[in-house]
Parts: structure tokens; sequence; C-alpha cells
């Protein structure tokens, strides 16, 4: 926990252990300082406190990669000198949600999100424009294990991995589209938050909390809690692993590693001939780049990946980390 500098046990298991189970109830911060055995107003205020530090990005509703709108992994090569530049450019789209420098000739990797398909395709076309350097999309084709949670203590568990392939997004009303654009904001830390967010969009409150249990039992939110920023808690190597597997074998390599404990993220995303041909993605997380590649050598030893094609492509500069932005 020190390695966290954390102020007290109680930052630890806001941090920790809310990141799902969140109480999904009218007053939920006094449910959790009821859990807690503190006041309401200090589970608030830690919170808050948290927020400012940027150890936690906001409290709310994590959704499910294209299953409310549409998004994509994009990548650009971009000469060194012009790189922070056209992260600006890139930057200033309000689709654009997660934007890295990462070690590789394809150096800069963004996260675009958009209401629909159309809206998607529209904007990369912009973003391009924009930055004045072509782009690969990379969408989401089969996920492994996406949870977007973030353990921080040490006895990660492992899961079950399903291949889900990725199914076209649904529909959402009007009604709905409101909550999301509210949801994407992060829970208000008010004693009544689903109060505040109905009275925003003109519904009841137990409308906002029958269709927030919805979504996260039809799974488009894959979870609703407290959302961590892993860099500011002491995780500041992270690599993204990619591998070109063959067709017949990638759903069950991919399985395989998204159960271990050290992989974060793992999904499938097409290759684009012939700049990029890889399509398995993990992500791994560690607290120094040593720690990180002991990791992947083992993975890839386990595992029999030694003879596939491989990069291990590391974080840089972080030009932006925000929630993805789908109304």
């Amino acid at each position: 926990m020190d390695a966290l500098t954390l102020n007290s046990s109680l930052d630890f298991q806001l941090l920790n252990d809310y990141q799902r189970d969140f109480p999904l109830v009218p007053a939920p911060f006094a449910e959790l300082a009821a859990r807690l055995g503190v006041a309401e107003k200090v589970v608030l205020g830690r919170l808050e406190n948290l927020r400012r530090e940027g150890k936690i990005s906001r409290v709310g509703a994590v959704f499910a990669p294209k299953r409310i709108g549409a998004s994509t992994l994009a990548a650009m090569a971009v000469p060194a000198d012009k790189l922070e530049a056209v992260a600006v450019a890139v930057n200033r789209f309000p689709e654009v949600n997660h934007n890295y420098e990462r070690e590789h000739r394809y150096n800069l990797w963004f996260v675009v999100t958009a209401a629909t398909e159309g809206r998607l395709q529209a904007s990369l076309g912009a973003i391009e424009q924009a930055a004045g350097y072509p782009l690969l999309a990379l969408p989401l084709q089969e996920e492994f294990h996406i949870d977007l949670g973030f353990c921080l203590r040490g006895e990660k568990q492992k899961c079950v991995a399903t291949a889900q392939p990725v199914l076209p997004a649904a529909l959402i009303d009007e009604a709905e589209r409101r909550l999301v654009s509210v949801l994407q904001e992060g829970l208000p830390l008010f004693i009544r938050p689903f109060a505040l967010i109905a009275e925003r969009i003109g519904v009841s409150e137990p409308e906002v909390l029958g269709r927030i249990r919805r979504w996260l039992e039809e799974g488009a939110i894959k979870r609703f809690g407290v959302v961590v920023r892993h860099h500011e808690l002491g995780y500041r190597a992270n690599a993204m692993l990619v591998h070109n597997i063959a067709d017949d074998r990638v759903s069950a390599i991919g399985r395989a590693l998204a159960e271990e404990p050290s992989v974060t993220l793992c999904y499938r995303r097409p290759r684009h001939l012939p700049e990029w041909p890889y399509n398995l993605f993990c992500m791994i997380h560690g607290r120094e780049r040593g720690e990180v590649e002991s990791i992947i050598a083992d993975l890839r030893q386990r595992h029999g990946l030694e003879s596939a094609a491989h990069e291990v492509l590391f974080s840089l500069t972080r030009f932006k980390q925000n929630g993805a932005r789908y109304a």
C-alpha cells in the first residue's frame, strides 16, 4: 500500500474493492459508508480527493466496446519531431478518449468512439485530415478478456475466458441516449446522484437505476464503479503485446492468454496488411519495465509462442486518457 502513496486503508478499499460491486441504490455513498464503517461525508470527501489527485478518473459506468455505439483502436506512424503537434491535433476531437505514444514505427495509438458506425467513420476521416498522416483502423473483432478493472492487490485471480464475437451495437432510444451522455461524464459525487441524473434527463430515479442494472445484465456496461488511473497508483510500465496467430488458432490462444492473471486486456483485431500483420493483442501492466518484460517472456514460453511473430509496444507518453464518449 505504501507504493501506492495512499492516505489510508479506506482509500485502498475504495480504489480496489469498488471498481465493481458498486451499490446501485438511491443513496450509494451512504451504502458504501455503512459497509466501510465511516460517515457518508467521509466517503464523498475521499473520492473527491482521489479524483482531484488523479488516482481515479471518475465513478461510474464502463461501457463495453461496440455495445452501445461504435469504436475502434487507431494507429499512426508520425515522425518523432511532429509527434507532439499531431497528438494535440488528435486530442482536439472529443471522440478520442485514449491517446498514447508507443515504442514502434506506428508510434501514436488512440481510441475513437462515436454514437454510430457512420459517425465513427466520419470522425476517423476528419482526424486523419487534421493530423496529416494516414491512420490504421483496427476495430475489435473478438474479445477474450476486457474487464477494464485493475486489481491493486497482489493475488490477482484467474478468469475463465470465452471468445465473444463482436456483434452490431444495439439501437438505443432518445431517453437512453440522454442517459449515456450523462453517465459518460461520471457519477455526481452527491448524496442522491441517480436522482440528479434523472432530473437532468427528464425521467424518474427508478428508471435510471433500472436501465443501468439492465445494461449490466446485458453486458452493455462491463462494470459500474470506481475507475482508477493505474499510472498514478504506481503501475508505471505497460506494454501492448501483439502476435500474428493463424486464424484457426487465434481464438484458442486468445482465451488461454486471457486467463493469465498478468494479462489485463486480451482481444482480436484485424490485420492491416502489409503495414500491420498482427491480430492478437494483450495488455500487461507492471511497476517497472523489467517486470513487464519478464512477464511477457514467461507467457510466450509457457504458451508455445516463441516462434510466433510478435512485437512489444511499451507506452511512453500519455497524451490523453478520458472515458469513452458515445453520445
